[in-house]
């Protein structure tokens, strides 16, 4: 039996030691973090998650798909809010697609029991990676019983953006790094449920106030609450920097989202007591070093949350890893290559793609022309289902690959600005005309 090591327990190190016993491997899964089940803490980001095909794929492969789905609450649509407190919809995809809110500690929780009910998987809580030999596929660890080194034959490193083992990888010649931190922050905020724990706004939706240069979402829990994110810039006259108190931040909200701050009847308090986060985008190449090392995950291509795929590549990373290694018959100097050619290209495509939803739905998504545009590329795709599917299907509802749905994406844009720019377009999109002009831009 394979004996192999796991850096990082969070999403994607627990759902790969999942993975490697179904595998028949002998696993050893490090994590710094104590383990909330005895401390009642759940450290880190709360942030809520939207899981999607991609992500229910690798789910479902190690047979956890039914259990997750019990604690997901299905969004079949966005709901815009805007100043004045009305509202407009836009749904994600066909009738019955859905993206899924799903808690990120209580995801965690359920992957790292499911992966310690299998009998060759052991999760090292409170083990802090200090140094790593990545040609040997060992890394050291700080416990309180005094430092630990790994052992088996490789290391896979799913610890995080700013991971402790692709700092080895960094000293190497010919480690191609780059960190981008966005102008933007994000602060957590918390609806509580009603009286009788009911929702205080729509159930199955994902709610957005976008505002331009910022934007609040909302993502239901089964609780009956939601679970808030303001996206900000961190500096300049309108940003974290200027809200420096909670009476300030009071006052802001009063103007740009107050249907959302009368269901916060403790918005100070949060204000004071939640902290703002950074956001940070990580490149790099090449992702392994011969058949020891390999990083993937948030290790090798962190991502912004602003297409809701940071968890569902991380875990479609799993799914792509499972494939390869039953290509390359568990050869880990043949697989890590694979693994790391075929999937940088998708991970800079979603980083890219990440960045443009980013700005589509802080700045568009409230705008008529942007709806009209969603609804005529809705009508075409119904008429011509397989010349035609929106980007954001492509990436959400299928198993494209990024990349490849990237530059789909960008074909159709091109396409779409000759439509809208039609005179009288609002008036005669459902026209066979206009779905004619579609089908010879494609053609």
């Amino acid at each position: 039996m394979k004996h192999v090591s796991v850096v990082g327990a969070g999403l994607v190190g627990s759902l790969w030691a999942l993975f490697l016993a179904k595998r028949g491997y002998s696993v050893d899964v490090y994590e710094r973090r104590k383990d909330p089940r005895k401390t009642g803490v759940a450290e880190g980001r709360s942030i809520n998650l939207a899981l999607s095909d991609r992500g229910w794929a690798a789910l479902e492969k190690v047979g956890i798909g039914e259990e997750v789905r019990a604690h997901a609450i299905p969004m079949y649509r966005r709901v815009m809010h805007d100043v004045a407190g009305q509202l407009s919809f836009q749904p994600y995809g066909k009738e019955n697609q859905a993206i899924y809110s799903v808690s990120r500690g209580g995801l965690n929780r359920l992957l790292v029991e499911a992966a310690e009910k299998q009998a060759d998987v052991r999760v090292h809580f409170d083990h802090r990676c200090v140094d790593a030999d990545i040609e040997a596929g060992t890394a050291t660890f700080e416990t309180d019983h005094g430092p630990i080194t790994s052992k088996g034959s490789a290391l896979f490193a799913t610890d995080g953006a700013f991971s402790k083992v692709r700092a080895q990888f960094q000293r190497r010649d010919r480690f191609n790094y780059e960190q981008e931190y966005i102008d933007h922050g994000y602060k957590e905020l918390h609806i509580p449920p009603g009286p009788d724990g009911q929702h205080l706004m729509e159930r199955e939706a994902l709610h957005i106030w976008p505002r331009g240069q910022h934007m609040l979402i909302a993502l239901p829990n089964p609780d009956g609450s939601f679970t808030c994110t303001l996206f900000f810039p961190m500096e300049g006259t309108e940003s974290f920097e200027a809200l420096h108190n909670a009476q300030v931040a009071r006052q802001f909200f009063s103007a740009q989202f107050s249907d959302a701050l009368t269901l916060m009847p403790d918005f100070e308090a949060q204000w004071d007591q939640n902290p703002v986060s950074s956001l940070v985008i990580i490149r790099c190449a090449p992702w392994h070093v011969g058949g020891k090392t390999v990083l993937f995950g948030d290790a090798s291509h962190a991502i912004v949350p602003f297409y809701g795929q940071g968890m569902n590549s991380g875990f479609e990373d799993c799914h792509v890893f499972d494939r390869i290694l039953d290509a390359h018959q568990d050869q880990f100097d043949a697989a890590f290559l694979a693994f790391s050619t075929e999937r940088k290209p998708n991970a800079d495509a979603i980083a890219e793609l990440a960045m443009r939803n980013f700005v589509e739905m802080r700045d568009l998504t409230g705008q008529p022309e942007f709806l009209l545009q969603k609804k005529i590329e809705a009508a075409f795709s119904a008429r011509y289902p397989g010349k035609w599917m929106p980007l954001y299907s492509q990436v959400t509802f299928s198993h494209i690959p990024y990349a490849d749905a990237l530059a789909a994406g960008k074909r159709q844009d091109a396409i779409m600005q000759t439509v809208m720019a039609r005179p009288n377009i609002g008036e005669i999109w459902q026209s066979d005309e206009v779905m004619e002009a579609i089908l010879a831009e494609l053609a």
